[in-house]
């Protein structure tokens, strides 16, 4: 059996074989793109970050929200720029960190709605107020393809049109050895064996699986590209007529950077070009200066936009080299290795490339219940399918909210609070331990309940707690 002391073109060769006895399982394009991705990874090719070459970005490569031009005024004049526009959100994840299953994006956030009717909403909203066709794109991956594919169905009445694809399926390889699962243990085909190479695979996905041609065929020349949980990435007119007046090949959003984001991607000048900074990259006696909010001051949001004609060209030069983010894993006791990239780092590789500094309601993504809570609550208003401040809040950022493991899971939280609080006037709240909360309880300032190993603290209905630390049932 092959070690991983082979030398790096042996095991590259070897690599090569082995996927070959999976054709049934992966397209050409596919093996192509795995063999690829562990080529560069064992043969080092991925180039270094020289620190010292690293520059805060230009006014011109990090563009202040405040400072975009308004958009044209009358609604011929709008429609024509959604018209160049397609909304592409990424759909292939889970929500198994939830304690969900089946796609995250059919998790419901808000009177009985899911992520994608919130999503649907908003592009319908969009196309009826201005009679244009900016059609809703959906990148599953094999985890989420077929029960996407089933619940679009109830959109099939919408005038919205909802094209999906596919992003690429690459097996993983044991750890020990580098070989492909599925080849290591013919038999082994379910989908524990396999997983989804990260969205930097999604450039090489649309244009594989002929979307990307479909949509310039329809006059589409952008797409705004956004994760599916991340509730304030609407689309934006303002950047939309940034993008298509300067004619921008790649813009990225993003915004402030607090103590809670450190170690997000951060935008950079480098050698004079945008490229994207992660933590990953950071030599490890420069990760504190990384993770400081004064000369690093904004991260990104993971919504994009980019122009399709550029990814085209890109990709027929070979030039999509993004930089390899290995993620080793335990399944099923099993050790192996699975290498991604991340869509944000292709930034570098577009001529015309720079960000936008935009606001923090833009970045609203629920990665836990935590956010979860947060989106539920009074803080924000539904309008038009987009989570909005409420106007009637007077602190002006929302509020921070920590929930402890007990509450990690969507039924769980459900069972421990009976309705969402009041957080209308909240600045943060800590909850950790077996604590349950009762009906139209209402929260202000800051608010840390704690209960101790082995009791239990239930907030009674109509609790109205003002900065308070609660460690005890007697606390209340």
């Amino acid at each position: 059996m092959a070690t991983v002391t082979e030398a790096p073109t042996k095991i590259i060769d070897r690599l090569k074989l082995e996927v070959l006895t999976l054709d049934k399982e992966m397209t050409e394009s596919e093996r192509a793109g795995f063999i690829d991705l562990f080529d560069r990874y064992l043969g080092g090719k991925s180039e270094s970050i020289v620190w010292d070459k690293i520059k805060p970005p230009t006014k011109e490569l990090l563009v202040p929200y405040a400072e975009l031009e308004d958009v044209p005024s009358g609604d011929g004049a709008v429609k024509t720029l959604l018209n160049k526009l397609a909304v592409v959100k990424l759909n292939g994840g889970l929500g198994t960190t939830m304690g969900c299953t089946g796609p995250k994006s059919v998790i419901e956030v808000r009177n009985g709605k899911t992520f994608l009717d919130l999503i649907v909403e908003q592009i319908e909203h969009l196309n009826n107020t201005y009679g244009a066709d900016v059609p809703l794109v959906l990148m599953n991956s094999f985890n989420t393809d077929e029960e996407t594919a089933q619940i679009i169905k109830k959109y099939e009445d919408s005038k919205l049109k909802v094209l999906t694809f596919n992003q690429s399926r690459f097996p993983r390889v044991l750890k020990d050895d580098f070989t492909p699962w599925p080849a290591a243990k013919p038999g082994r085909t379910d989908k524990a064996a396999w997983y989804p190479p990260g969205h930097g695979d999604f450039y090489a996905a649309i244009t594989d699986s002929g979307v990307l041609d479909k949509l310039v065929a329809d006059g589409k020349e952008f797409i705004f590209l956004a994760n599916t949980d991340n509730l304030g990435a609407t689309v934006d007119l303002k950047i939309l007529n940034h993008i298509v007046k300067s004619q921008i090949d790649y813009c990225m959003e993003l915004t402030d950077k607090t103590l809670a984001d450190v170690k997000g991607g951060t935008l950079i000048s480098y050698e004079g070009h945008a490229q994207l900074l992660e933590i990953a990259q950071v030599p490890d006696e420069h990760v504190p200066e990384f993770k400081t909010i004064d000369k690093f001051k904004v991260f990104n949001t993971n919504n994009m936009w980019v122009n399709l004609k550029a990814i085209k060209n890109l990709l027929k030069g070979g030039k999509l080299k993004m930089e390899i983010i290995p993620n080793p894993k335990d399944v099923d006791g099993t050790q192996v290795l699975q290498l991604e990239t991340a869509a944000g780092a292709a930034i570098r590789f577009f001529e015309k490339a720079g960000g936008c500094n935009v606001p923090r309601s833009r970045f609203l993504p629920v990665k836990g219940c935590s956010d979860l809570l947060l989106v539920q609550s009074d803080v924000y208003a539904l309008k038009d399918g987009a989570l909005v401040l409420n106007p009637a809040r007077t602190i002006p950022k929302a509020p921070l909210i920590e929930l402890s493991n007990e509450f990690k899971k969507v039924a769980d939280f459900q069972k421990r609070i009976k309705s969402i609080p009041s957080i209308m006037e909240l600045e943060s709240l800590k909850v950790s331990g077996d604590v349950h909360f009762g009906k139209n309880v209402t929260l202000k300032g800051n608010v840390e309940i704690e209960a101790k190993k082995g009791e239990k603290i239930e907030i009674p209905d109509g609790a109205i707690l003002a900065d308070k630390k609660i460690t005890s049932q007697a606390d209340l």
